[in-house]
């Protein structure tokens, strides 16, 4: 993680050590969000076969949605003091999600947006006992309303593979 930024000490009761923990901890879920925001958009463009409207509809809302959240989460790395991440060789370094290889099926790109949805509210979950320690109720916040879409989005795309 980088050296804090702020020209005016930050003073809001987490200590900078805390700050820079968390930010790094951010910065893995926006890497993690840009890449599966990059993964859907991919496929809404590539989608084939008898799903085409849905899929190629489904997945351009949930590409819309991510480039909200991107911007949300870059925002809560600089309240806390820290650059934010934003190149490709970053979220590359940072991304627990695998780029797709080649154009997938429809069902294979389902499953791949599955597990990055999964991915990211892992990357999520594992900042909590950080924030936990120093009381950061609004990432918590943010990580908590982030895993909900995310875990609901999952919960979809998996039920296009039933029956």
């Amino acid at each position: 993680m980088s050296v804090p930024i702020a020209t005016i000490p930050i003073n809001t009761g987490i200590d900078e050590k805390s700050r820079g923990a968390i930010a790094e901890g951010l910065s893995h879920l926006l890497a993690d969000t840009y890449s599966l925001y990059l993964k859907t958009h991919n496929f809404h463009w590539n989608v084939t076969g008898p799903m085409f409207q849905t899929l190629h509809l489904m997945f351009e809302g949930q590409y819309t949605e991510l480039a909200l959240a991107v911007d949300l989460i870059a925002e809560r790395i600089r309240a806390l003091g820290f650059p934010a991440p934003g190149t490709y060789s970053e979220f590359g370094r940072l991304s627990s999600i695998p780029e797709p290889t080649g154009v997938p099926k429809a069902e294979d790109m389902i499953r791949e947006l599955v597990e990055g949805q999964e991915a990211v509210v892992r990357t999520a979950r594992s900042i909590f006992p950080t924030l936990e320690q120093v009381h950061d109720e609004p990432t918590a916040d943010l990580l908590t309303q982030r895993m909900q879409v995310h875990e609901k989005t999952a919960w979809m795309l998996r039920s296009l593979l039933e029956g």
